[in-house]
């Protein structure tokens, strides 16, 4: 009220009384008010670090470890890992202590936690069909982190504003932020921000001599196989249109001149021996006796927020993993399967050592740049 008297100070002149804020009639409402007033301005928008980024990603990946399980498989995390570290490399945030993590599950879909932890799942390995195609879906879930998506939108969270003198270093405000993150992250982003990822994500395949259209392909192969599915299913429910979306990146191809040709189907083959099931074949945990733990039996009702609302999906303990039923496709009774789909029971870190000599043989045998 005192800008617009600033503002309008005419006004003020010609009519003082309307501009003067009304006292409530109740002296309780206005207790409440000035209340409400003074824990606003205590209010502050979230600032992270990139070492509080760091930290956050790896708890929100611990979460996403722990509900789908982790192939325990060197060789196939070492591979996933080399193509990974070709494309941070030289790029922004290359800095990042970057973890490249294949998830056991059958379930279709990929993952970024902030800080540098890129997830993809088993599933989506069997489906892709040469290391473009896997470069460019791990270039899509890098761009979520250099371009700190996450970040961002937990800033626009209003429900984890913070206190003035609070910060990441307290315990249950750090607790907090990692539940909505993790809501974030299994949510999937807005319409501008996949489409930012995928843009991103030709270039940065692009750049190294990934054949662009590996996107489009892989993309094009998950609608033939969820083309019986009501509804959008993992990749598909955060996702723009499928057909905007081919369409972008057709076009980002032609206007920008993409013209790189590296495939490396014989390389990927070599490495990746996964089969995808068919979407009605993909087995999903819902409901057990401790409650939600991966799945849902029945529908879940609209979130009211785009991005908020898969909590209980993001919070099971080993022991209510354990309780939880596991049965056939959840796609007949509205689940979305791809994020509802069983996954193993070892959420441990594969850890991976490369070295520089590792990763320039590994360009060089690729003809890549």
């Amino acid at each position: 009220m005192r800008n617009l008297a600033v503002a309008c100070a005419a006004c003020a002149i010609l009519a003082p009384a309307a501009l003067a804020p009304a006292a409530p009639a109740d002296p309780q409402i206005g207790k409440i008010l000035r209340r409400a007033e003074k824990r606003a301005e205590q209010l502050q928008s979230l600032r992270v670090t990139e070492q509080e980024e760091i930290e956050l990603g790896a708890a929100v990946s611990e979460r996403i470890r722990v509900r789908y399980g982790v192939v325990q498989d060197a060789s196939v995390h070492k591979y996933v890992a080399l193509v990974g570290t070709l494309l941070v490399e030289g790029g922004p945030r290359a800095g990042l202590p970057w973890h490249f993590i294949v998830l056991d599950t059958d379930g279709v879909n990929a993952f970024a936690a902030p800080g540098g932890y890129i997830h993809v799942t088993r599933g989506a390995l069997g489906l892709i069909r040469n290391e473009a195609e896997l470069a460019a879906v791990l270039a899509h879930e890098i761009a979520h982190v250099t371009d700190k998506h996450t970040v961002e939108a937990i800033q626009k969270s209003n429900a984890i504003q913070i206190g003035a003198s609070e910060t990441l270093r307290d315990k249950e405000v750090f607790s907090r932020v990692v539940d909505k993150t993790a809501e974030i992250v299994m949510a999937g982003f807005g319409r501008s921000e996949e489409l930012e990822a995928d843009r991103d994500a030709l270039r940065r395949a692009d750049a190294i001599g990934y054949a662009p259209g590996g996107l489009a392909a892989f993309l094009t192969r998950l609608t033939e196989r969820n083309k019986e599915s009501t509804g959008k299913q993992g990749l598909y429910s955060s996702h723009p249109e499928m057909k905007e979306r081919l369409e972008r990146l057709g076009k980002q191809i032609a206007a920008e001149h993409l013209q790189a040709t590296i495939l490396l189907d014989e390389r990927y083959a070599r490495h990746v021996s996964y089969e995808t099931k068919p979407q009605a074949d993909v087995a999903a945990v819902v409901d057990g006796a401790a409650g939600l733990t991966g799945g849902e039996a029945a529908p879940a009702p609209p979130p009211k927020k785009k991005g908020i609302g898969l909590s209980n999906l993001l919070k099971p303990s080993g022991s209510e993993r354990k309780s939880a039923e596991v049965t056939g496709s959840g796609a007949s009774r509205g689940v979305d399967t791809e994020r509802g789909a069983a996954g193993g029971s070892n959420p441990a870190l594969v850890e991976v050592q490369l070295t520089a000599a590792e990763v320039s043989a590994f360009r060089e045998e690729g003809k890549l740049k």
